[in-house]
């Protein structure tokens, strides 16, 4: 019962706190955007001054998607 009511302790924080209005984290939220807006903004760079990026190279699939696709099966014929 302690173990439960230790965990939930944070949430009643927030909950209370959102009753009464207060919005835990608004000021830092509203800093950030400030700081973000007021930086000044950079120019794309001219079109032939850098290399475009390659695109990946293609491989075999590996890992997850290798199991994936070894376990995937056609689904079964519609029955008329």
């Amino acid at each position: 019962m302690t173990e439960f009511a230790i965990a939930a302790l944070p949430l009643l924080a927030l909950l209370a706190s959102l009753l009464f209005g207060r919005y835990p984290g608004c000021e830092a939220a509203l800093r950030l955007a400030d700081r973000l807006a007021s930086r000044p903004r950079t120019s794309a760079p001219a079109a032939g001054s850098s290399p475009r990026p390659r695109p990946p190279a293609l491989r075999a699939p590996h890992g997850g998607l290798l199991v994936a696709l070894g376990l995937a099966q056609r689904p079964p014929p519609f029955a008329t």
